[in-house]
């Protein structure tokens, strides 16, 4: 057997980062940053108020109750053509312009209007700089502001947005064939025959890539026909940046993908020191990565996580390929024998205040795919007998826990 970390290594040493591409910044989301966008400007640009009120020197409020003389209103988008001097005030809208003279701005909710045409009561007094936006309070011009390997997201649109990017650069969004292969499956609701089972892993894995922003090509159910194998895997890497086949990895198996796979690929079949997802085959079919997945559903999925999704991120760019993980204190044991291997067990994943706890879930068994659809991580468990209760124990997290 091969340790699981000498494996990951062998895989991400054989999978480059995709080219890239000059995007429409509203075209953006989901896709991974290849440059370090820098602000060109200072953001706010220019001192402007946070709220509707009144732009006032924060000295004149300071005997509040006060009456001061409004001088002229501010709309945001306008420039101020006057200034604020002793016991005035300007009425100022959220985001214009700081007249000047005025050091500070009261909300209009802690004023009222005068007896006087042309005053306003200001209830309260205010400091120097009260709400007020300074330039540059969010970013000053020349600020490294996001990374490459970054993920674009709706809020890093809007910033590109604000320092008036246009475009960005990207690495391209890759796209993944995802096929099936075995005359005993087949799909939907077909009455299942002796010997038959449905095709679950090739919908599962497209769901798992889904997650990750790829764009996925549905390879098909493929009968056991060498030559339609064939053909089928040859049109993928025309149009595919990375190929995932399920079943037909293990030791002894005889399987036509492997066949073919041999005989045009560079394979590689290995058996990994972990359970579930022991076996696992990975080469280059005319320089694509062909990632061959365990049959078992579970071990298809675990498999995934350990090896496929981060060799996927690392082609698109991600600077963290990691899922993040946590420590958990164990309120159920979990038994397990010496074998040599990490074990991955599903557990249910509860957030307490400050602390993480994990429950062994029932049906731990690589073909038993509800307890993988109820976890909401893997728990690694070193070779050796187990975990007892109250040990705590390292959980790769696969979505967000309860809470308690």
């Amino acid at each position: 057997m091969i340790e699981l970390k000498e494996v990951q290594e062998f895989i991400f040493s054989q999978c480059s980062k995709l080219s890239t591409d000059e995007v429409e910044i509203s075209k953006s989301r989901g896709l991974v940053l290849a440059d370090t966008v820098i602000s060109n400007d200072d953001i706010p640009p220019f001192p402007n108020t946070a709220m509707d009120g009144y732009a006032v020197r924060a000295l004149d409020t300071v005997n509040a109750p006060v009456e001061l003389k409004v001088v002229g209103t501010l709309p945001a988008g306008k420039v101020p053509d006057f200034k604020v001097g002793p016991d005035e005030a300007v009425r100022i809208m959220t985001g214009a312009v700081i007249p000047e003279g005025a050091d500070s701005v009261v909300m209009v909710e802690k004023t009222r209007e005068a007896e006087r045409d042309n005053f306003v009561v200001v209830e309260e007094s205010v400091k120097d700089g009260n709400f007020i936006r300074q330039p540059g309070e969010d970013f000053v011009k020349g600020t490294e502001l996001f990374a490459s390997g970054t993920l674009i997201g709706a809020a890093h649109i809007g910033v590109f947005a604000t320092i008036g990017l246009e475009e960005v650069t990207v690495f391209k969004r890759p796209v993944v064939g995802v096929m099936s292969t075995g005359d005993e499956l087949v799909q939907g609701a077909t009455r299942l025959e002796p010997g038959q089972i449905r095709d679950s892993n090739r919908h599962s894995v497209k769901a798992l890539l889904d997650e990750i922003g790829v764009e996925v090509i549905d390879l098909g159910l493929i009968p056991d026909d060498e030559e339609k194998i064939e053909s089928a895997l040859l049109s993928a890497v025309e149009k595919c940046d990375a190929i995932v086949t399920s079943g037909g990895v293990s030791m002894g198996d005889f399987d036509f993908v492997k066949v073919v796979l041999d005989r045009l690929g560079e394979m590689k079949w290995m058996q990994v020191a972990i359970k579930p997802a022991k076996p696992l085959a990975f080469g280059l079919l005319n320089g694509v990565p062909v990632f061959g997945l365990p049959g078992n559903p579970v071990s298809a999925m675990v498999s995934f996580e350990l090896f496929m999704r981060p060799a996927l991120l690392k082609i698109m760019g991600y600077a963290q390929i990691w899922r993040p993980y946590l420590k958990a204190k164990a309120v159920t044991s979990f038994k397990r024998r010496q074998d040599g291997k990490v074990h991955f067990a599903r557990v249910a994943l509860i957030r307490k205040k400050d602390s993480y706890e994990v429950s062994f879930l029932e049906g731990q068994g690589s073909h038993q795919l509800a307890a993988m659809a109820n976890a909401q991580g893997l728990a690694v468990l070193p070779n050796g007998e187990g975990i007892e209760e109250g040990d705590f124990v390292d959980v790769m997290q696969l979505s967000e826990p309860e809470i308690n």
